[in-house]
């Protein structure tokens, strides 16, 4: 797979605010927390245009009676996909546009290491 690098784009903050609020209204009051993450969350930096998401929910077992509603609006779900505790989404088969990471609350560890890649960028 090749990685592509483009210019900083500001549509990318609109793309996640947009894909946030159709994640939001599957995961319900679950859903405690979105951030935007990886290389397209900050401003300036030119970047994979690939829209990160780390999702915080209250619990995570209940995400995995969502899938066919991740899948109607265009994600694989992956389930945790190499990382226990995780689960990861990802939409666009052939041109990757999103990627999903979610964390039940407690598991600070990844968590933070999400945050805190995002934030040394």
């Amino acid at each position: 797979m090749r990685v592509i690098v483009t210019e900083y784009q500001p549509a990318w903050v609109e793309q996640f605010e947009e894909e946030a609020q159709a994640l939001k209204q599957i995961l319900k009051e679950n859903c405690l927390k979105v951030e935007h993450i990886g290389s397209t969350s900050v401003p300036n930096l030119a970047a994979k245009p690939i829209i990160d998401f780390l999702i915080i929910v209250e619990e995570i077992e209940k995400v995995d009676l969502l899938q066919g509603e991740f899948e109607r609006i265009g994600y694989e779900y992956m389930g945790e996909f190499g990382l226990s505790g995780r689960r990861y989404l990802r939409k666009g088969p052939i041109k990757r546009t999103h990627h999903v990471h979610i964390y039940q609350f407690d598991n600070t560890q990844e968590i933070l290491r999400h945050l805190a890649f995002r934030n040394y960028l």
